[in-house]
């Protein structure tokens, strides 16, 4: 899931070749464009809707290109941030490219049908992205130094800050997933009632409780170092 500005023709293509469902959330439904693969097909009430059609015999005649495409990306062969440079020759997307902007049109359309008409599809990505939105500004509460902005001159040293970004955040997520579940498990030996609708509820991104200032000790108690949690904290008491 992704909002708009993650989108392109292209990259439907690449997630359908790659077995993936890509599932943005599109602004501006009313401009998006509908394309059909038979020019004669009869759509009823959707047939003026569908006014663009697909060029089969492009995606044809690159079919065993595109194959090869999915392929060295599966394998990892090729990243795919270096594939989207590769179609892309200055302004002028290569035969390739289009190709896999045709075919990804048919899955964008599907898309977009199922968008408008399934509210439960639309629920989902909207709980998907609320997920990552929460992620990132867990994020920026991690890297408040320097603005949270990353200033590394070198590709590498980039690429490691990020790197421990991304370990703190998931240390994080495991911490906060360990200790929910114990309170659960704690809440439901004391025979609480625990509806599994508010469980899902339960984000093991939350922070208020983490303070990210001060001293970092790294000693663990023996028993925490063994396996043992800490003694859960009850909130009403002083």
């Amino acid at each position: 899931m992704t909002d708009t500005a993650a989108y392109t023709d292209t990259v439907f293509g690449l997630f359908w070749l790659l077995g993936y469902q890509f599932s943005p959330r599109l602004a501006d439904l009313g401009d998006a464009r509908f394309w059909r693969i038979d020019r004669t097909a009869h759509y009823g009430a959707l047939d003026d809707l569908a006014r663009h059609r697909i060029d089969t015999e492009l995606i044809t005649r690159n079919w065993e290109d595109l194959l090869r495409l999915a392929g060295s990306l599966k394998l990892g062969r090729i990243q795919a941030g270096a594939i989207m440079r590769v179609l892309q020759v200055k302004d002028h997307p290569t035969t390739l490219a289009r190709a896999l902007a045709e075919l990804g049109r048919i899955v964008k359309t599907l898309h977009l049908l199922g968008y408008v008409d399934s509210k439960e599809k639309r629920r989902r990505i909207l709980t998907q992205l609320n997920r990552q939105e929460f992620r990132h500004r867990l994020a920026r509460r991690v890297c408040h130094g320097d603005r949270g902005e990353i200033r590394k001159v070198h590709r590498q040293e980039q690429e490691e800050q990020l790197g421990a970004l991304g370990l703190t955040l998931n240390v994080i997520a495991l911490w906060n997933s360990t200790y929910i579940q114990a309170a659960l498990d704690q809440l439901a030996c004391e025979g609480w009632d625990v509806c599994q609708a508010d469980v899902a509820r339960v984000s093991p991104l939350a922070f208020k409780h983490i303070n990210f200032l001060g001293r970092y000790a790294f000693d663990l108690p023996q028993a925490v170092a063994e396996g043992a949690l800490r003694p859960l904290r009850n909130p009403n008491s002083e």
